[in-house]
């Protein structure tokens, strides 16, 4: 017999997983957005319909909208569930929701997607924490996914996210405005391309370096950096990411980089 999953939230994320899940799992789902367009899942009018007989509920939803998805679901599940939110919010959020769900007989778990879920869709690489991660993992990987149980601390993964975003979307930021200033100089297809070779040859070893070398050349590196924010401003650019690089070396003689591993 398959099992039972109910999703929350069917965006583009939600409506892939629902659909890579089917194969393995009887899969209802619930969006007050929902458009009718072809699913191979059951899509349902009520969030209480949806969950009802659920082992696994996946809220998959903005952070905004994390509340109100568990709140219409508290109630309405089987005994035992457990509510799996994938919402990108933050530790603290996550574990007030887990206190709401815990205090109304719910088993909570708290996850992440760790990659674009147009590219990998169900496959892609979830982390989950809390006390039903262990069993929320077990269930949905036998019917597709890829999730890795951290533990029963809840906002771990989320945590783990959101330092992986600082990285990924403040590099994007970083490029974005590197390649506008490029444009007012007539150097964009060579800043692209210059981006491209720069990040490939990135690894541990460069990475150690980058972080060794703050340390050491703090002083001129805050020199470099005030120069490419008068280029910025003088293109008419505001080079925000450009200036706060500057006041984080500014800090670094102060407080240095964290030293872990073999870095530094």
């Amino acid at each position: 017999m398959k099992p039972r999953v109910a999703l929350l939230g069917l965006g583009e994320a939600g409506y892939a997983i629902a659909s890579g899940l089917s194969t393995h799992a009887h899969v209802t789902g619930f969006d007050p957005a929902w458009t009718d367009r072809p699913a191979g899942f059951t899509v349902l009018g009520s969030a209480a319909e949806a969950v009802a007989g659920a082992e696994v509920v996946i809220a998959l939803t903005a952070a905004a909208d994390a509340p109100g998805a568990l709140a219409s679901a508290l109630g309405n599940t089987a005994d035992g569930a457990v509510y799996l939110d994938l919402s990108t919010a933050s530790p603290d959020l996550k574990r007030d929701l887990a206190a709401t769900a815990t205090a109304h007989g719910l088993t909570f778990a708290e996850g992440v997607l760790m990659a674009p879920v147009l590219r990998l869709l169900v496959k892609t690489p979830v982390l989950a924490a809390g006390p039903g991660a262990g069993r929320a993992a077990a269930l949905l990987s036998a019917c597709g996914m890829d999730i890795t149980p951290l533990g029963g601390e809840v906002g771990e993964a989320a945590a783990r996210k959101l330092l992986r975003s600082i990285v990924v979307k403040g590099l994007t930021a970083l490029m974005v405005e590197s390649l506008r200033v490029a444009e007012t100089q007539g150097l964009e297809e060579w800043c692209y391309d210059h981006l491209v070779d720069t990040l490939t040859e990135v690894d541990g070893d460069v990475i150690r370096k980058l972080l060794d070398g703050t340390v050491r050349h703090s002083a001129r590196r805050v020199a470099e950096m005030e120069a490419a924010a008068s280029m910025a401003g003088t293109a008419g650019e505001s080079a925000v990411m450009t200036r706060a690089t500057v006041e984080v070396l500014r800090s670094v003689p102060g407080r240095g980089v964290p030293r872990f591993g073999t870095a530094l």
